[in-house]
């Protein structure tokens, strides 16, 4: 049965808003033809993986709700294509990014991309969020990859000693399910009351929302991580992420992105969603979402970069000390309280009021530091894409890999027309900091970002 947040991002979905993640994989392509090879690939290794043959159908009880069966008749060319040569990856990715998902199959693609110049090819794989997170896509996407040398995950340890039988309720635990319902509805009013404060004095921009126009625009971004770290211990040392660093990146980006299209930044101070996976490492990852969340104001009106940083780093330690249980990131906890039908009838309206929630998406997707290849081809880029909200004119994935750090941005098509123009603010945006890092601790900077 799919878990009340599984329901949710599954009702949540629209013909305009797609609820599927992506990522945009580029491979170095070392022979003609490498493209159709890998596509062969993907579809034969497809049928050995059991999370990729399960549907999502309708039960009768309860009502409204959904569960995961294995389809009887899968066939994997019916999810991996293979398209004409592209010039321009990230063009093709945001129209295939458009396109929702057939709800009648397992729903995931891959569609194989030939580079025109025959030096590359990318692979965008596309998962809906009813069937995966960030971090169960990855273990999908993974195991279509050239077999590598994984650590084992950790099976979930059995209950001992107890046979298999229907459950009899204990009189005993009655007391204990009382305090537990409690509990758990005094945390869904904690919660809200954190979303609604978090609305108070909100002064966000019209760029970052949208009507709904159904059309996509990616746009991917590379910079070194080790000019991350070189920011992080010269502003912040040990108390200072790379994840904050990241984030402080995402505003001083939106701030030079609203300037120069003639919006302002001054004084705004969008509020930014930012997912926490509840999975524990190394573990065995079954389908659907594991998800809570950190909403923080970002510093978009801060003019100072450093000022910015430390903003970001100030707000993120608030989160981390209230847990990612708690405050109004943790709306995705809410969907625990609604009841199937609730989620089947309120989809709509729900998925209309996420303007209301937060402004811009941030999520970061952690991936493997071994390399992966495909065919034998190795992946050199790798761009994670966040499914856009309603109303939302853009959202931002960020993935690390092999001393890189990868980002990639959606948006609304329409409202978003100079998307490479922010891409550009992201690149500009580390290497500010970098410099002025530099120039305040008195350390020789090194590389600049690419």
């Amino acid at each position: 049965m799919l878990t009340p947040l599984d329901l949710a991002f599954w009702h949540l979905e629209s013909d305009e808003h797609p609820m599927h993640l992506g990522a945009l994989g580029v491979f170095a392509a070392d022979r003609p033809g490498a493209a159709h090879a890998a596509a062969e690939l993907l579809t034969a290794r497809a049928a050995a993986v059991p999370g990729l043959r399960l549907r999502i159908r309708p039960v009768l009880l309860p009502v409204g709700g959904a569960t995961r069966e294995l389809a009887r008749a899968f066939a994997p060319g019916d999810h991996v294509r293979l398209a004409a040569p592209v010039a321009d990856f990230h063009a093709a990715a945001g129209a295939l990014m458009e396109r929702p998902l057939d709800r009648d199959r397992p729903p995931w693609e891959a569609h194989v991309l030939p580079g025109a110049d025959g030096t590359s090819f990318a692979v965008l794989f596309k998962f809906h969020h009813a069937l995966a997170d960030g971090l169960r896509a990855l273990t999908l996407a993974a195991a279509l990859m050239d077999p590598a040398e994984l650590p084992a995950p950790r099976a979930a340890r059995p209950a001992a000693g107890r046979p298999a039988r229907l459950p009899v309720p204990d009189p005993r635990a009655l007391p204990g399910l009382v305090r537990g319902a409690v509990s758990g509805a005094v945390r869904a009013l904690g919660i809200g009351t954190s979303v609604a404060r978090a609305t108070w004095g909100v002064r966000s921009s019209p760029a970052l929302a949208a009507e709904a126009s159904g059309t996509r625009a990616t746009a991917g971004v590379v910079l070194d991580l080790d000019d991350v770290h070189r920011v992080r211990k010269a502003v912040g040392g040990a108390g200072c992420t790379v994840n904050d660093v990241l984030l402080a990146v995402v505003a001083g980006a939106v701030r030079r992105w609203l300037d120069e299209r003639g919006d302002g930044s001054e004084g705004v101070a969008p509020r930014a969603l930012v997912p926490v996976s509840r999975r524990r490492p190394r573990t065995a990852q079954p389908p659907g979402n594991r998800l809570s969340g950190y909403l923080l104001r970002l510093p978009v009106g801060e003019p100072e970069p450093l000022d910015r940083l430390r903003a970001v780093r100030a707000a993120m330690d608030r989160n981390k000390d209230a847990g990612p249980e708690r405050g109004a990131g943790a709306v995705a906890l809410l969907a625990d309280h609604v009841r199937p039908l609730g989620h089947q009838v309120g989809g709509p309206v729900v998925a209309r009021a996420a303007r209301l929630l937060f402004d811009v998406l941030v999520t970061s997707v952690p991936l493997p530091s071994l390399g992966l290849r495909l065919g034998g081809c190795p992946l050199t880029e790798v761009y994670p894409f966040a499914p856009l909200a309603h109303g939302h004119a853009l959202a931002v994935a960020v993935s690390t890999y092999r001393g890189r750090v990868h980002y990639g941005l959606v948006a609304d098509a329409a409202a978003v027309p100079d998307l490479e123009l922010l891409a550009e603010g992201v690149r500009a945006e580390l290497a500010e900091l970098v410099e002025v890092s530099a120039r305040d601790t008195g350390l020789v900077p090194g590389p600049t970002a690419t």
